[in-house]
């Protein structure tokens, strides 16, 4: 994801700036670059790559001024160019920006009215220009950036620098974080801890919504209603500040809250506005395909089981699914007609790349769905879909497993177009439910605190089942497979249907049994089965929409409502309860959550 840092100092801005980038390297990022003001004077320098390349920039057209504000790329509206990179700028203010600005397309159109032109294809300029305006209309810097916010839709983290402001740099966040750090006589703003670790060892996290205004006095802070707020400053310990956690306990419950925000910017490219699907060149001709491949390991192995689903009911495509590491041990033929997908976060997964070089040769088209575009598997496929979740630091993976489904759903959704299996109001149904998604996993993550109070009783727990049925039995596996990982407890996963071919002989009153069931067309099926396990004094714990808990909830041990949504990408919303149903288990018991016991997060060997 995108670095933010700001310096207002009594020192040259522009090192400071490249150095603490530098510690925001790990994020991933495709361009970088720095504004600094002198003598009231806005500069900015700009390179594509990696952050060396603008240090040599720097070299040879130095920027001085002891206030400034820099950024790390990781490109989403607009691709890698020097253009597209930030700070975006005027003569007046200039802008860096972490998430998207959903309506900036809305914006563009009535700057454009005003004769605005645009420099660059990203979202982030048109907030640099809506500044201008109103600075051009004779508002005060903060007057004109309170202007601006109330203006955006979508996620942000903002810092502004205005030109002959020596002494003022103003910040923003929604939906992205960012973090004030304090010195004496200075003040420094940053995406996380880790950016401002050799600057300041004294940190305040801005809250959703909030608005900050810095001098080097110190920062004034806003709330999203307007009102002025005192929030903590905390001290972050030197060692901690390697590796920023943004206020949390651990990556994990990070990585967990941040998903509306990725899966909003997974979305975004691959789905326009106007509905329709873009995929990166060369594309895939579904219309031509007889079978689909989809192979990965472990949580991404249950990606492609939730994808089957997808791929076979909307589009009426053959799918088989495989376990990378046992795929190319059978010598499975690969058909004519066919497409191999491979999921890997890390790009880098041993047995995933090898299941793909059998595949070579082949398969009419491998795909690569990764979150590291440059990595081995990567660049051996056919055709790269990013799923743009970020880094993810935590073992367990969260995010990518919602950004993988996101962009299997949008491919699934794109095979059913190109197969002519979808009516015009199906379609639009789907586009809609689709766009729903990160605005309803927000929703979701309410559920956190009871989360925590049932994640401290199944913490006494030594067995833990799982069911699904349809869409949620994947969802069912990768639950079992979240709880076992970082609690250590034993959990195992069952389609409800298989309950009563042998798994219904371990209930017992010490066997929670987690059941997962939005109110779907197999609704009415799940809660027999979940009956059968009551019967036998088991302990239930159903997951459902409002309308499925007011059916079916009477007697169950717990219950955990979600948000309505629509049972064919129900999924990506219901791995929000299995995640921290998980994490708050783990916790409760005081295991590593985001480095349990033998396991790796990339796995590079077989």
């Amino acid at each position: 994801m995108c670095g933010i840092v700001g310096v207002l100092g009594r020192h040259e801005a522009a090192p400071l700036l490249v150095s603490a980038l530098g510690r925001l390297e790990y994020r991933g990022y495709d361009s970088a670059g720095i504004a600094t003001l002198d003598e009231g004077r806005l500069g900015r320098r700009r390179a594509v790559g990696k952050l060396v390349n603008l240090s040599d920039l720097l070299v040879h057209e130095p920027l001085r001024g002891k206030s400034g504000i820099g950024h790390t790329r990781w490109a989403t509206h607009g691709a890698a160019t020097e253009g597209n990179a930030h700070p975006h700028a005027t003569p007046r203010v200039a802008v860096v920006h972490n998430g998207i600005i959903e309506n900036f397309r809305a914006l563009r159109d009535w700057l454009g009215e005003r004769g605005y032109s645009f420099a660059s294809e990203t979202d982030t300029e048109t907030v640099a220009l809506l500044c201008d305006h109103y600075l051009g209309e004779g508002l005060s810097p903060r007057e004109a950036a309170q202007q601006v916010l109330a203006r955006l839709e979508g996620a942000y983290a903002l810092c502004f620098l205005f030109e002959g402001e020596e002494d003022l740099i103003i910040a923003a966040r929604k939906g992205s974080p960012l973090a004030v750090g304090h010195g004496t006589g200075e003040m420094f703003v940053g995406s996380d801890a880790i950016a401002l670790g050799d600057l300041t060892d004294r940190i305040t996290y801005l809250e959703e919504g909030d608005l900050a205004v810095l001098t080097r006095a110190g920062a004034e802070i806003w709330d999203e209603g307007g009102a002025p707020v005192q929030r903590a400053v905390r001290t972050i310990r030197l060692d901690a500040q390697r590796i920023d956690k943004a206020g949390h306990r651990h990556f994990m419950a990070k990585e967990i809250a941040e998903q509306p925000v990725v899966l909003a910017e997974a979305l975004s490219r691959y789905l326009r506005p106007d509905g329709s699907l873009t995929l990166p060149e060369p594309g895939l001709d579904f219309a031509n395909l007889d079978r689909l491949v989809l192979i990965a390991c472990g949580t991404g192995h249950y990606a492609c089981h939730v994808a089957k689903y997808w791929f076979e009911q909307l589009a009426g495509l053959p799918v088989d699914i495989d376990v990378a590491s046992e795929f190319r041990y059978r010598e499975p033929p690969v058909p004519a007609r066919s497409a191999a997908l491979f999921l890997s976060q890390s790009g880098e997964t041993a047995d995933t790349l090898a299941a793909l070089r059998y595949c070579k040769g082949k398969a009419d088209r491998l795909v690569a769905v990764v979150n590291v575009t440059e990595s081995s598997i990567a660049r051996e496929s056919d055709l790269v879909l990013p799923i743009h979740a970020g880094v993810e630091i935590g073992v367990a993976s969260t995010k990518a497993f919602t950004c993988q489904l996101m962009v299997l759903a949008c491919l699934a959704l794109e095979a059913a177009r190109a197969r002519g299996r979808l009516t015009g109001s199906e379609d639009a149904r789907l586009v809609a439910a689709l766009r729903a998604l990160p605005g309803l996993v927000h929703q979701a993550l309410d559920i956190e605190p009871e989360a925590e109070r049932i994640g401290r009783k199944l913490a006494e727990a030594r067995d833990i089942l799982f069911l699904g049925r349809g869409r949620m039995y994947p969802l069912a596996l990768e639950g079992a497979l979240k709880l076992k990982e970082i609690s250590y407890i034993h959990a195992e996963a069952y389609a409800s249907g298989e309950l009563k071919h042998g798994p219904i002989a371990l209930i017992d009153d010490s066997v929670p049994v987690i059941v997962l069931a939005p109110h779907d067309e197999l609704f009415d099926k799940s809660v027999s089965n979940m009956q059968e396990v009551m019967a036998r004094g088991g302990r239930v714990l159903l997951v459902s929409d409002r309308k499925g808990a007011e059916e079916a909830g009477t007697g169950v041990w717990e219950e955990l409502a979600m948000p309505q949504v629509d049972p064919v990408w129900a999924p990506l919303l219901y791995a929000i309860p299995a995640q921290l149903l998980a994490y708050h288990t783990a916790v409760a018991k005081g295991t590593d959550v985001d480095q349990p016991r033998n396991l790796a997060k990339s796995v590079t060997v077989e």
